[in-house]
């Protein structure tokens, strides 16, 4: 089986959920005309993220809706139903008195599934989900979700392969971070993107180097192939409240393969067509049956030095 698949970078606009949800509705109209069958969107790309750091609760809860009823899963599900496409974007959720990060996957038939960023750090407004999301998909094959952060904890990636999962959609909002690792990212000069237009050189080199691409190729890739999952990286791009995302959005196959993928400094799809039928005999799922789990107990039980979200984002204490 074949899906002909879509990642979308963008820069949204932080708070304007019309604008933002017009972009989605653009790229989706595109990738219909391109036969496209899944297609992944930005992590909070429909409100908007990084802003929200610096927010009190009564503003975040002003951004947010509820998961599936609010307007925003509504218009979704209509450009899924209208399209035939399985479409994943992300957003603030509302739900029984508490703020979520969380990435919403609507399907033609009126599905909708959301996963709640377990590695949620924005705000001390935003509670951190406890789930894995995988399910089974119209596609006829199995998705999960895991948000930004999410996909950096290895054990993520592991609980979502061995769950099911034959493709990871993987949002983010990431790239040209002020990282406290001295040599993970690093923040890009605003007036790059600014000139983008005129000297896209420049932005560009930004893009592919350490503070974009360079980091990436250390560690996502070895999600999909140690896992034995197709991997779908969306990302933001462009000027995100003082920060300048990357974009570098990305589709890589069970192998750990790159087969699509963009650095410019623009919005952007790109799209590749996954063959499920490398899944069986891949690496990752050949290690996935070769593992000894009798000796994994001491994954599972705390070493005293784990930090909650926030502390893990934010702390400047280098252990």
């Amino acid at each position: 089986m074949r899906i002909q698949t879509a990642s979308v970078q963008f820069c949204h606009r932080a708070g304007d959920k019309a604008y933002n949800l017009a972009t989605i509705t653009r790229f989706v109209r595109e990738a219909a005309d391109r036969g496209v069958r899944l297609i992944v969107f930005p992590e909070m790309c429909i409100t908007g993220y990084w802003h929200v750091v610096g927010m009190d609760r009564a503003g975040i809860e002003a951004l947010a809706e509820p998961v599936p009823g609010g307007p925003s899963v509504t218009a979704l599900l209509a450009l899924a139903r209208e399209y035939d496409m399985v479409l994943g974007a992300g957003l603030i959720e509302s739900a029984d008195g508490a703020l979520h990060n969380t990435y919403v996957v609507v399907e033609p038939d009126g599905s909708v599934h959301a996963h709640r960023k377990i590695h949620a750090f924005e705000s001390e407004h935003i509670t951190p989900g406890r789930d894995y999301t995988v399910f089974s998909s119209t596609l006829g094959c199995t998705l999960g979700v895991l948000i930004c952060y999410d996909n950096n904890i290895v054990e993520n990636a592991r609980m979502t392969a061995l769950l099911g999962a034959d493709i990871l959609l993987a949002p983010h909002q990431t790239g040209g971070v002020a990282s406290r690792s001295p040599h993970a990212m690093g923040t890009i000069d605003p007036a790059l993107w600014a000139a983008r237009d005129t000297d896209p050189e420049a932005i560009e080199a930004e893009f592919r180097g350490d503070k974009g691409r360079g980091w990436l190729l250390r560690w996502l890739p070895s999600r999909a192939h140690d896992n034995g999952m197709f991997l779908v990286f969306a990302n933001g791009v462009g000027l995100d409240h003082g920060e300048v995302r990357t974009g570098n959005a990305m589709i890589i196959d069970c192998y750990g393969r790159i087969v699509a993928e963009t650095w410019r400094a623009r919005d952007e799809m790109v799209c590749a067509e996954l063959d499920l039928s490398l899944l069986a005999r891949s690496t990752g799922r050949r290690w996935l049956r070769g593992r000894r789990p009798e000796l994994y107990g001491p994954l599972a039980e705390p070493t005293g030095r784990e930090l909650d979200p926030l502390e893990a984002r934010f702390s400047t204490d280098p252990t």
